[in-house]
């Protein structure tokens, strides 16, 4: 993707605002991590990168309502002129309940919402109606999809796993059961969270304007060569992490 001036040093910021509108009621806080709104403002359009996490979302725009599984890599979407998009981020495993199937089902997809949860849609659409339209449609507890979000929090807040059989270990469990309920429920494989979220701190460190060294940072992560690295990153974010920096 080209370099574009609105991208760099946090310009972008001049054209789009990003919102967290409340905290998940408590009946709802099991299934939703959180709820988010942008609006932007382009007279060119412009690509934005979108970084993935392991969660499934719900996003209203422009009348609409669609569900994205979670993606394995970056995505890039043009803005244009004035627009708005409002946003539900399931916990991890939290939408296993809603869906009633395997989350891998909806992986790097885009499903109409009415096709999972059917009905009128919210009007107008706000963090208040919103929840008021997912509690009309609110599955029973499923302690499996506790127990994925349990999972995911601890690879999140735990830099020193690096790998799958690490973390079955962590867990006192085996790695083909930690496989199939991040698949069954995460919608994507355990190596990919860990690795997700241990390239996540690079980018915080990024965030915060620290001189890297990078081949010490592709050996603290566990890969075999600084090279091996860049490319996941790259795979990851959409560019590699010396680019990266740059938007900061």
């Amino acid at each position: 993707m080209a370099t574009d001036a609105r991208g760099l040093g946090g310009a972008w910021r001049r054209f789009q605002r990003h919102d967290e509108p409340g905290a998940p009621s408590a009946d709802l806080a099991p299934f939703v991590d959180r709820y988010w709104a942008v609006t932007w403002h382009y007279r060119e359009p412009y690509q934005q990168l979108i970084v993935p996490y392991p969660n499934v979302h719900l996003t209203f725009r422009d009348g609409g309502a669609w569900i994205q599984g979670v993606c394995r890599g970056h995505q890039v979407r043009v803005l244009e002129g004035r627009g708005g998009v409002f946003g539900v981020a399931f916990r991890p495993g939290g939408f296993r309940p809603f869906l009633g199937t395997s989350v891998s089902t909806i992986t790097d997809r885009v499903v109409p919402a009415a096709e999972i949860l059917p009905g009128a849609l919210p009007h107008p659409v706000t963090a208040a109606t919103v929840e008021e339209w997912l509690r009309a449609r609110l599955p029973e507890p499923d302690p499996r999809a506790e127990r994925a979000a349990a999972v995911v929090a601890l690879i999140a807040g735990t830099p020193e796993i690096t790998r799958v059989d690490v973390l079955a270990r962590r867990l006192d469990t085996g790695v083909r059961e930690v496989q199939r309920l991040f698949a069954d429920y995460v919608g994507i494989g355990p190596k990919w969270v860990i690795r997700r979220y241990r390239l996540h701190e690079v980018t915080e460190r990024l965030a915060r304007g620290m001189d890297l060294d990078w081949a010490g940072v592709a050996a603290e992560l566990g890969y075999a060569d600084q090279a091996h690295f860049t490319r996941d990153f790259k795979d990851m974010f959409g560019e590699p992490p010396t680019a990266y920096a740059e938007r900061y």
